[in-house]
């Protein structure tokens, strides 16, 4: 069955999909993230097949996410760096690794989560405009189609509370806290007294 493309549609979310949807190029900008840029490397990460890095590779490069650099002359070998459009999906990853550590974390605590580098305490990522700094939740934020106008979100339809892309997300549930049991104080056993040294 052939794959629909989404290459056609206005919608910004399947724009996207149509350039990064498929799974490898997620885990390839991934990669490039933690600053991998070499065929090879991609590779032993990934565990991919040559033909498929291959072609997955040349589709973040026609995307314009990745760009592909000669590093070395004899033999001509070229690495893959993130261009700036490759670099703005850097929140997308952000916002997927805290999706999966909150509801499908490896057990045991294996996986990957955003840390505080200072004190080590797990952090939720939220969306906030660059320019105020403020949380993009509504009411105070909507979605319009077409031109982004005050007018055009002002006609838009009303609808339900909490059902918007923008609606507050509910908060997390607090994790588990693992606790070191407590050392147990050391205790000494009385001596006992040698009965022939007691005198009667």
């Amino acid at each position: 069955m052939q794959r629909k493309s989404f290459a056609d549609m206005a919608c910004p979310i399947a724009r996207s999909l149509e350039q990064v949807g498929e799974w490898w190029s997620m885990l390839i900008l991934r990669d490039a993230f933690a600053g991998k840029s070499r065929f090879d490397e991609f590779q032993q990460s990934l565990g991919i097949a040559s033909n498929m890095l291959t072609r997955r590779l040349a589709a973040l490069v026609d995307a314009g996410m990745l760009e592909r650099r000669l590093y070395s002359e004899r033999p001509a070998r070229r690495e893959y760096l993130l261009t700036e459009r490759g670099r703005d999906f850097r929140t997308v990853l952000v916002a997927l690794l805290a999706f999966g550590d909150r509801h499908f974390a490896v057990g045991g605590g294996g996986g990957a989560r955003v840390v505080d580098a200072a004190t080590g305490a797990v952090v939720e990522p939220m969306l906030v405009d660059r320019r105020s700094g403020r949380e993009l939740v509504e009411p105070e934020f909507t979605i319009v189609r077409g031109r982004r106008t005050a007018g055009a979100a002002a006609n838009a339809a009303p609808r339900r509370s909490g059902t918007g892309l923008l609606a507050a997300a509910p908060a997390a549930a607090p994790r588990p806290q693992t606790v070191a049991p407590r050392p147990r104080a050391a205790t000494t056993a009385p001596r006992r007294r040698d009965p022939q040294s007691v005198r009667s």
